[in-house]
């Protein structure tokens, strides 16, 4: 237990041994990272931080979750992952906790617990990642303070039962050196130092947050993340704020697997791109999971038809840069959204300094039914379908439904075509793609939550036949709807 404290105590005592061993800290080691990804798509992510990072991950028996190991001089290359929410650096982890029957009991361990963990490392790479943050910040010229998180901003971990607790400090006061006679590089470091002794020399602001899943506790999230809490607010010392707080400590409850954490992500990821938003704006991770999907190739040409505020097609010209978008929408007001999210995007590339040319993305208002492009002219079409909830109606989807999948077969090339749609009007999609049984091919489907919604990402692959030539070609909306009608009839 000694030890224990000794090794906290140095990360966050005062004056210049803090800053020696903050030095000391900043040598490379081996930490685990967590994720959490939008469910449905953690294969996706595992590939991501494969391809990106070099790490091998590993799906948590918790949907949405995944964990790997880095070196520390890894850790700016985590933030430049698309697929997942929210990063947190993990302190402990238990793959069979023996959670005890009584309440007062088992949160009678968790608050014993605290004082037993090695939050040493786990700091260690906090403390990194803020160093990173900062100098984020001062690059792009930005305000250097930490935004105020939003009540009820998405949870780091999706859980049946999520409750907040507690903690944190005051705010962190930046002091900027103005010696005309230094050196920019030698401005940054001192600047640094001076950030360094000042966060040491204030006491830490900290909450918990605790997400729990599974019916065989006999504690609530709430109590356990109070109790946990306030024993973290004992051992350090730190002060309890809700929400200006610095240090984010997750308690992350899955049946009997507990895992400890230290947020390294203030707010979720999913909207890093956008900024106009709609009524059914689609989260970039999701967007960035359906578009690997797909695996775009160079010179593709990628349509979103429905394209609303257009997340689908910011995330692919950004990623996918060889490939040329085309976002499209019937609605004017979803066109001018899409627009506004391009421009910002393209405006924080010049503001970073960059001379790359424009996005590879157009827009332009259509008739979904009726596309303006040519027969056989597009590689692939991902979209967010309308769910028939905020955005048209189920009555209208029986029609919508078979009359854009007979247009989008109309546009793809025969053979190589793809299609990924997302829908959580599976029952009309499902009957509508059982008739277009010449056009596409369907492919195994990925189930996601979407806002709490129970919805699929339906993969098709665009059959050889030439458009014209099969009996799905000629159906009309009208004869498809009339088709339903008498089958009901004869039921």
């Amino acid at each position: 237990m000694s030890t224990q404290n000794e090794s906290c105590d140095g990360h966050l005592s005062t004056g210049a041994n803090s800053l020696a061993n903050d030095r000391e800290r900043l040598s490379v080691f081996t930490v685990t990272i967590g994720a959490t990804v939008p469910t449905g798509f953690e294969h996706t992510a595992a590939e991501e931080v494969g391809e990106k990072i070099g790490a091998e991950a590993r799906i948590s028996k918790d949907r949405g979750r995944i964990y790997f190991e880095i070196s520390t001089d890894k850790l700016p290359m985590v933030h430049h992952l698309k697929s997942v929410d929210n990063l947190f650096v993990i302190v402990k982890e238990f793959e069979n906790y023996p959670f005890k029957d009584s309440k007062e009991e088992a949160l009678s361990d968790l608050m014993q617990l605290a004082s037993q963990l090695p939050w040493a490392d786990a700091l260690g790479v906090w403390r990194m990642n803020n160093s990173l943050k900062k100098r984020r910040g001062r690059r792009r010229g930005g305000n250097n303070t930490k935004p105020k998180p939003s009540k009820g901003e998405d949870a780091p971990v999706p859980a049946m039962d999520e409750g907040d607790s507690v903690v944190t400090t005051t705010e962190k006061v930046q002091q900027e050196s103005d010696a005309p006679q230094e050196k920019e590089g030698d401005r940054a470091s001192s600047h640094e130092e001076e950030e360094l002794e000042d966060d040491a020399t204030k006491p830490l602001k900290f909450r918990v947050t605790c997400s729990r899943a599974g019916d065989k506790h006999s504690f609530a999230s709430n109590e356990a993340a109070r109790d946990f809490g306030g024993a973290v607010q004992d051992f350090f010392q730190w002060k309890a704020d809700m929400t200006k707080f610095d240090v984010e400590v997750l308690l992350n409850i899955h049946n009997n697997e507990m895992v400890i954490g230290v947020a390294l992500t203030e707010e979720s990821l999913h909207r890093r791109n956008i900024t106009h938003f709609g009524p059914t704006t689609l989260r970039s991770t999701l967007a960035y999971g359906m578009l690997r999907l797909c695996q775009p190739q160079v010179s593709d040409v990628i349509i979103d038809p429905m394209c609303g505020t257009g997340a689908i097609p910011v995330e692919g010209c950004i990623e996918w840069q060889d490939s040329f978008f085309v976002a499209g929408d019937n609605n004017d007001m979803a066109v001018s959204r899409t627009v506004n999210n391009i421009n910002y995007i393209q405006k924080r590339k010049q503001d970073g300094g960059s001379s790359a040319p424009g996005l590879p993305v157009d827009t332009v208002q259509w008739d979904l039914c009726h596309l303006p492009m040519r027969t056989s002219s597009v590689d692939i079409i991902v979209t967010d379908m309308p769910f028939g909830k905020r955005i048209g109606s189920r009555k209208k989807n029986w029609d919508l439904y078979p009359s854009c999948l007979r247009e989008m077969a109309r546009v793809c090339r025969p053979g190589t075509g793809k299609a990924i749609l997302l829908t959580q009007d599976k029952k009309c999609f499902l009957k509508a793609i059982s008739r277009m049984g010449g056009l596409w091919r369907k492919l195994p489907t990925v189930w996601v939550n979407v806002g709490g919604l129970h919805a699929g990402v339906f993969a098709l692959k665009r059959t050889s036949s030439v458009f014209g030539t099969t009996p799905e070609d000629d159906r009309s909306p009208r004869e498809d709807g009339e088709a339903r009608s008498k089958s009901k009839e004869e039921q």
